[in-house]
């Protein structure tokens, strides 16, 4: 039986998702002695050192991804709606109350939203023409040459 045909018990390999043997001799080392490290970082922070600190708030509260953002845009419709969404946006950024980052994600969100907009204009336009077509007459048969 070849190796990977289906129904073949033997050289599977390893079952999707298990750690091989390294990761878990890795995980067995860092495991040990890992209370006693926490508490040398712990009470470095307490007697000053800022780096000691800095890693267990990083741990202990995680750095945001993003913040909400409120906007005041348009209501978006149509493909000019998504034009005066992005003024409105790029207006916002240069006032600073958002980020580049922030104004090029909210961006990003307008592009979906102006290709969804484009995609049902084109699905309309396709739905008319196929009825323009399905209602034209049949054309009338040539007469043959003789």
């Amino acid at each position: 039986m070849p190796q990977f045909e289906k129904g073949n018990t033997f050289g599977r390999g390893r079952p999707k998702g298990s750690p091989n043997k390294s990761t878990l001799i890795l995980d067995e080392l860092g495991r040990e002695g890992i209370e006693e490290v926490i508490r040398k970082v712990a009470d470095a922070a307490r007697e000053g050192n800022m780096r000691a600190a800095s890693i267990l708030l990083a741990r202990t509260w995680p750095r945001g991804h993003g913040r909400p953002v409120v906007l005041d845009l348009p209501a978006i419709e149509t493909a000019e709606d998504i034009v005066q969404a992005h003024a409105a946006v790029v207006a916002q950024m240069a006032a600073g109350e958002l980020t580049p980052g922030e104004a090029a994600t909210v961006g990003a969100v307008l592009e979906t939203q102006r290709r969804a907009i484009e995609t049902c204009v084109h699905e309309k336009l396709l739905q008319e023409r196929e009825a323009e077509v399905a209602a034209r007459p049949a054309p009338a048969p040539r007469p043959r040459a003789a």
